[in-house]
């Protein structure tokens, strides 16, 4: 089955470039956190091209734009739908200052974000106080990459900016890498969270979220499972 559907274009039929040669970009619109991962995900189940993370098979969509209307980290289909392990997970990964152990003792995005390569940096407030500062502020942008001493693992979310467009903040982040067979819908549902927590601190209403992804991809292991949600969850409440 691997995901496929009759009548689905076959597995990297999709080009990746237009008739310039240049690089195709795509973009998810959702009201919602969960409907933009379901979203996604059945936009790669029916177009994305084989590829591999490291060694393990994937099928991805490159370059791709998630914009979300109304991001909650209380998100009900994400809640109804979602691992509660990987939510848990994830949510440690982002609010526990420390290491991880499953990615090889690096440092958590709570340290890379609270505690800055360890120099006592805490980038979200700063984040919040530059915004309360200048809600105008287009430079208010902080990273999560610490080239001195991620040299096994590259944190997939690495930039996250903070900007007040129409006076609510919205959040526009870059991930060189998504999974959305596992984990991508709990780095929505952090990422709602601490972008709700920087609106908190500038004393700003909260907008929208955009994640701009360089592979967004379902490994292939996980390829039948998320064919068969998408499709169950296609006739059901969300």
């Amino acid at each position: 089955m691997n995901g496929q559907k009759e009548g689905d274009p076959e597995p990297g039929s999709i080009p990746l470039r237009d008739l310039l040669g240049a690089p195709i970009t795509r973009t998810i619109s959702a009201a919602t956190l969960g409907e933009a991962w379901l979203a996604t995900a059945e936009l790669i189940l029916r177009e994305g091209r084989p590829a591999r993370w490291g060694t393990e098979p994937t099928r991805e969509v490159a370059l791709l734009t998630i914009a979300v209307a109304e991001p909650d980290p209380d998100d009900a289909l994400i809640g109804r739908l979602g691992d509660p392990a990987w939510l848990a997970w994830m949510r440690a990964n982002f609010r526990e200052p420390g290491a991880v152990a499953e990615l090889g003792g690096a440092d958590s995005y709570a340290r890379r974000l609270r505690d800055y390569a360890g120099t006592g940096r805490d980038q979200v407030a700063w984040l919040a106080a530059r915004l309360a500062a200048d809600p105008g502020a287009r430079d208010a942008t902080i990273t999560t990459f610490q080239p001195t001493t991620d040299t096994t693992y590259i944190p997939c979310i690495s930039l996250i900016d903070a900007w007040a467009p129409d006076g609510r903040v919205e959040l526009v982040v870059y991930a060189h890498g998504l999974d959305l067979g596992k984990k991508a819908y709990a780095n929505f549902v952090e990422l709602a969270a601490l972008q709700r927590e920087i609106a908190a601190g500038a004393a700003l209403p909260t907008g929208g979220l955009v994640v701009h992804v360089k592979t967004a991809h379902i490994y292939e292991p996980e390829l039948d499972a998320m064919a068969r949600l998408v499709e169950d969850s296609a006739g059901g409440p969300r």
